[in-house]
């Protein structure tokens, strides 16, 4: 387990690069609350969007979670604790204002990229129709 990369996986970065080259910016392997354990893979600070990346393996994937046969009660019970955990950090997340994404290692990038992309529209509403006003010349 210990080889297992926190942050910078291909899924990952495959997202980050998406929405970077569309000119998003974003916090990475951040903690959105101080006292939370989990770090949100993306974190869009201003807009209070977090953004976790999940592995099928670890995370119980519906479509392709397996279970592995030797010590398989300690595996299952390790498995459904992160799910569980995941589910809290949700609620503790949405309770205090912000917006989960979770998005499987097998989903396509422009999928990803296209749900991170309606969370964040809908958390910043429109955009503003009016530009910002130029400073005043210096003197």
């Amino acid at each position: 387990m210990s080889r297992q990369r926190r942050r910078d996986t291909g899924p990952e970065l495959a997202v980050r690069q998406r929405l970077h080259a569309m000119g998003y910016r974003y916090r990475v392997d951040h903690r959105p609350l101080p006292e939370l354990r989990a770090r949100g893979d993306l974190v869009f600070t201003r807009a209070r969007v977090v953004v976790f990346v999940d592995g099928c393996f670890w995370h119980r994937c519906p479509q392709h979670a397996t279970s592995p046969r030797h010590n398989g009660e300690w595996w299952r019970a390790k498995l459904d604790a992160n799910v569980a955990r995941d589910r809290a950090t949700d609620r503790r997340l949405a309770d205090a204002g912000w917006r989960v994404v979770r998005i499987w290692e097998h989903e396509p990038p422009e999928n990803a990229v296209a749900r991170i992309r309606a969370v964040l529209k809908a958390a910043l509403g429109p955009p503003r129709s009016a530009p910002r006003p130029a400073a005043p010349p210096r003197p």
